[in-house]
């Protein structure tokens, strides 16, 4: 079993690394926004879905990427345009942008399953140029460099005056409005941003894996979340803007190593793992609750 668990940790660890990408795009949204954005189950899928037709028709897989990324900041700014420009509850918003997305990402591919097997993708790519690693290490690789941009780039956008504008929008609305803040150009931006993320991630898992699947959004938003809390909970006493990106990729590997070794013990069955997950995002999120209302609760006196 020990063999098992720690054959599977650079497959998790890598998978950690790609969906960790996705996690960025959710922290965005439900820490920086205050938003509920479920838009995201569709927004992966719609990222691997256009990415898998375009590796196909043979443009560059890095091209395709970019193109997947544009994708998904078109669905972010559809949700933002239902939810600034009409009013409809943010939550809704992505339900709706998410149930519509089902149906273009089928459009897109010209069925539920497309399969890479006969393309080169990146990963086939850097395999080439280094045949002496692994596809777990490969994928390893090529999550690094894609996070250390992503985050770079992040880091230094939200620096900017727009992306200073968008944090405050999230921290307190009422102010940003008060000083001539556009508040509903900055949420609609911020969705597009956050749905731009996890079209990338879903983009690469999709060249990682071999193949798109307009299933393979489900549940990215309870993945997204776990990853958040459980970051979270490892790294938080980072309080820098920085650290606090990096602690959402550290929570994805850590809860995909999780889900791998739960699964190399056969205490959780194949099917049962979206339970699973959903349970681990519940008590991650219940216990800091509990903890905190125990201090603040009065002692009696004697």
């Amino acid at each position: 079993m020990l063999a098992g668990i720690l054959s599977s940790l650079p497959g998790a660890v890598s998978q950690g690394i790609l969906w960790g990408i996705m996690a960025l795009g959710v922290y965005i949204t439900y820490k920086i926004l205050d938003i509920a954005d479920l838009t995201v189950d569709g927004s992966f899928a719609t990222g691997g879905a256009v990415c898998a037709v375009c590796v196909l028709s043979g443009m560059n897989p890095l091209l395709s990427v970019l193109l997947a990324m544009l994708a998904g900041c078109v669905a972010g700014a559809v949700t933002g345009i239902l939810h600034t420009v009409f009013d409809i509850p943010a939550i809704l918003a992505g339900i709706l942008t998410q149930l519509g997305l089902y149906s273009i990402n089928l459009r897109i591919m010209g069925r539920s399953n497309t399969p890479l097997l006969k393309v080169e993708t990146l990963f086939d790519k850097l395999s080439n140029l280094l045949p002496g690693l692994g596809s777990s290490y490969i994928a390893i690789c090529i999550g690094v460099i894609a996070v250390v941009l992503v985050v770079v780039a992040l880091y230094w956008f939200f620096g900017t005056e727009v992306g200073s504008e968008i944090r405050a929008t999230g921290n307190n609305e009422a102010m940003v409005k008060a000083l001539g803040g556009n508040t509903r150009l900055m949420k609609a931006f911020g969705l597009a941003i956050s749905n731009g993320l996890v079209a990338l991630s879903g983009a690469l898992v999709c060249q990682s894996q071999g193949y798109a699947d307009v299933t393979s959004g489900q549940g990215a938003i309870v993945m997204g979340l776990a990853a958040i809390v459980i970051g979270n909970v490892l790294m938080g006493w980072g309080k820098a803007f920085g650290t606090k990106m990096v602690s959402a990729i550290v929570g994805s590997i850590i809860y995909r190593i999780i889900i791998a070794v739960v699964m190399q013990t056969g205490f959780v069955d194949t099917q049962d793992t979206k339970l699973f997950s959903a349970l681990l995002v519940a008590v991650a999120l219940a216990v800091p609750v509990m903890v905190e209302r125990h201090r603040n609760k009065p002692k009696r006196e004697e």
